[in-house]
């Protein structure tokens, strides 16, 4: 079996949206505005491109991603090199770019949930906000790896949904909070 890993800068107050600067957005690019620059900050980022051994994300990512990220051979040459699944059920296989790899489109959850019973190794969700809650709201999701920066952005996309649901308990696996405020909280889902 799988497993299902949510990857996000998240602000304290749940924010995922536009942390990269993405247009649209009032408080675009927050995760560099402000926050003194820490490389240790990110050390998860890159363990996560060593260890996935696949990249999923919803159509609004993958529109956002697929035509910058195969360019970015060295900051990204792992993400690059691994399949890729799209969850979507608007996206067609010719809406897909033939420079980024072996790009998979799954139509549901239940598609999800049918990867994650096949072998292989960790899957990373990628922005997503969208497929993050449904994900978790479905019970698929079986850890977090979260940067959760210290600045509050009011309005935005969430990493989770307001859902009335019964309570999903977290193990702490991994934290630490660096110089520039920045948090690291890994925790791993109690199925």
């Amino acid at each position: 079996m799988r497993t299902l890993i949510a990857t996000a800068f998240v602000s304290l107050d749940g924010v995922v949206e536009a942390p990269g600067g993405e247009p649209g957005y009032r408080n675009a690019g927050w995760t560099f505005k402000d926050i003194e620059s820490d490389p240790a900050a990110f050390e998860l980022k890159g363990r996560e491109q060593g260890e996935s051994a696949a990249m999923m994300m919803g159509r609004v990512s993958y529109e956002t991603f697929a035509p910058v990220w195969p360019g970015m051979t060295e900051e990204f040459p792992d993400y690059n090199a691994m399949p890729k699944y799209v969850v979507s059920t608007t996206l067609s296989e010719q809406d897909l770019v033939t420079n980024w790899g072996e790009i998979t489109i799954l139509r549901s959850l239940d598609d999800v949930a049918a990867l994650k019973e096949t072998d292989g190794g960790p899957i990373t969700i990628h922005g997503s906000a969208t497929l993050n809650q449904a994900l978790a709201d479905a019970g698929l999701i079986d850890r977090y790896h979260l940067l959760v920066f210290p600045v509050l952005l009011g309005a935005g996309k969430r990493l989770f949904s307001a859902t009335d649901k019964d309570k999903q308990s977290l193990k702490v696996v991994e934290s630490e909070t660096y110089g520039n405020g920045i948090q690291k909280l890994v925790y791993d889902v109690i199925h």
